[in-house]
């Protein structure tokens, strides 16, 4: 038995989280061409050892024009798959922590230089650039190229191209998938009223501007094994007046549970340039409203770095699971630390068994 929630095991349709502790996608930009190298069987590998209960894999394009950046990860090839598969053929050789990869098109926030390059986006005939698409012909910001919009062929093909990186997601083994509905990227921009100015059945009311969104969880869920959990990250709020708002949110919450999604996981802002108020916790209660309005898992995400804090977000009743990015780059064995802050136990490979602390010899477990 647990003695907190942070420890207690959740079960996500047919797979089994150890613990409530979950390494949110971090993008490392070091793909040649949409394959993993070596950099991340590194980073994998030792975030596959921490602990936690559950691996997401950064945003992975479903298309070479998806990728945020030149460098990104994609699963659009079969280059793509062959180079995933040793990544994650490493993982499972040394550990048994579920795997889920975040399926993600970045629209018109693509086509950007590498962020420690300052991270501005690539004019279209610029060396590793090219033209964005978007709901809407508007950029993200105004020195940016504008995009192209999409039209409804468009649709159909980015639709077909998640679904494609669904099934070869399937074939690759991974545990879950998750689709990224935040920070500004593709499936954002046609939630929020600022990127989308359609005026189709894709744009105006929410009911329309849910409707691609919609269209590509149902064609992912149809498409990946009924007892292996889809869930989908969202931006609880853009912070801006006129924009994606929180009711929205729980609205397409209750149309995503409606529908078979496992989870929600509750990220903010990214669409626009915007003032957030950011801060330890400031964004759990987003995650707080998403929780009430619907009964699958909630995830809570940002600047949550401390053991008794992440516990308290649980004992609230806040969120159902803690999302984790920087922190675990910051501290990979940070599950490691906050089991023995609580007298909890967490899995480690028997390689490392010898480094438990004098005083903490239940601390690991096989």
């Amino acid at each position: 038995m647990a003695k907190t929630r942070l420890f207690a095991p959740l079960v996500l349709r047919e797979t089994t989280l150890r613990n409530r502790i979950v390494i949110a996608p971090m993008c490392q930009y070091s793909a040649e061409d949409g394959c993993m190298t070596d950099w991340h069987l590194a980073h994998y590998g030792q975030l596959a050892l921490s602990g936690a209960g559950l691996l997401t894999i950064e945003a992975t394009a479903v298309e070479p024009e998806g990728r945020i950046s030149w460098k990104d990860v994609g699963l659009y090839s079969d280059a793509n798959a062959t180079a995933f598969a040793r990544v994650l053929g490493m993982i499972r050789q040394y550990s048994d922590i579920p795997v889920a990869v975040q399926l993600a098109h970045a629209g018109r926030k693509a086509s950007c230089d590498l962020p420690w390059r300052g991270g501005a986006q690539l004019a279209p005939e610029a060396a590793h650039g090219w033209r964005t698409v978007a709901p809407s012909a508007l950029p993200f910001a105004a020195s940016d190229a504008a995009p192209q919009a999409l039209t409804r062929e468009d649709l159909v093909r980015i639709r077909d191209a998640f679904v494609q990186a669904a099934r070869r997601a399937e074939k690759l083994g991974l545990d879950a998938i998750q689709l990224h509905g935040a920070h500004g990227y593709l499936l954002h921009q046609f939630l929020s009223p600022l990127a989308n100015q359609r005026d189709d059945e894709y744009g105006g009311a929410l009911v329309n501007r849910m409707r691609f969104p919609l269209e590509v969880f149902d064609a992912v869920r149809e498409s990946f094994p009924a007892g292996k959990p889809v869930s989908v990250r969202v931006s609880g709020t853009d912070w801006i007046d006129g924009g994606w708002t929180i009711e929205d949110t729980c609205a397409f919450a209750r149309e995503l549970e409606r529908r078979g999604c496992a989870a929600v996981h509750v990220s903010s802002g990214g669409l626009a340039a915007a003032k957030i108020p950011v801060g330890p916790n400031y964004q759990v209660p987003l995650a707080a409203k998403v929780k009430a309005a619907v009964t699958i898992p909630v995830v809570a995400v940002g600047l949550i770095t401390e053991f008794d804090q992440a516990e308290a977000i649980l004992a609230e009743g806040s969120a159902d699971l803690i999302a984790l990015a920087r922190a675990m780059l910051y501290d990979p064995r940070w599950p490691w630390h906050a089991a023995a802050h609580f007298g909890e136990r967490v899995a480690a490979p028997s390689q490392y068994l010898r480094c438990q602390p004098q005083g903490l010899k239940d601390l690991f477990s096989l």
